[in-house]
């Protein structure tokens, strides 16, 4: 292996088992017929050229990447209201396994972008045969409306090499906006969205014991 998959090798680890982690508590609601805060996972590791590229713009020196860069590993927990993010910061607080390093809530306070999403640094072991590495990764939740935007904002700053035009920006904006407004009005009618989704669960369920 060379220098860079041997130094990325524990973020891989950490992003897989995180995954498998936060994936087991979305089946373990699902089982319990328990609204499950956690709508889908998923986790990457920034690639090398992307590292250097930041370790360049902030003047991090390379020897200090794995304390001062905070998103080489990085895992995004999309759910369906915005209280269910609350749920989630509260689940991954109470856990002993990471240890929470920093908070930003640019849900209350969104960027200039109109971009929202709560984002947690936490500090996570990984076990290797040399012995208890601890690495750091950001945890982005967010709503599915929240992640949409972002998704298209994300493409479009890669379209437009990080410098979107003046017009798409303002759109960009009233698109966030209304995509708050969505999570606004989905929230006043999250009991009755809970209500008829564990309708369909347990028919699905009565239903598979119908063709065992």
């Amino acid at each position: 292996m060379n220098g860079w998959a041997i130094f990325l090798s524990p973020y891989h680890q950490a992003v897989e088992e995180l995954k498998v982690k936060f994936k087991s508590l979305r089946d373990q609601y699902q089982r319990s017929s328990k609204h499950t805060p956690i709508e889908f996972v998923t986790g990457r590791v920034k690639p090398m050229t992307s590292i250097q590229e930041k370790a360049k713009r902030k003047n991090i020196a390379l020897e200090s990447l794995h304390t001062e860069m905070q998103d080489i590993a990085g895992l995004r927990i999309v759910c369906q209201f915005v209280t269910d993010i609350d749920t989630i910061v509260d689940m991954l607080r109470s856990r002993n396994d990471i240890t929470v390093m920093s908070e930003r809530d640019y849900i209350k306070e969104k960027k200039s972008s109109g971009y929202r999403s709560y984002h947690m640094v936490i500090d996570y072991p990984v076990h290797t045969i040399e012995g208890t590495r601890h690495v750091l990764a950001e945890i982005q939740i967010r709503t599915m409306a929240m992640n949409f935007w972002a998704t298209i904002e994300h493409s479009l700053n890669y379209k437009y090499s990080g410098e979107i035009p003046e017009h798409v920006k303002r759109r960009l904006v009233r698109a966030a906006e209304a995509a708050y407004n969505l999570d606004e009005e989905m929230s006043k009618i999250q009991d009755e969205v809970r209500e008829a989704q564990s309708i369909i669960t347990k028919r699905r369920e009565e239903n598979k014991g119908t063709y065992k």
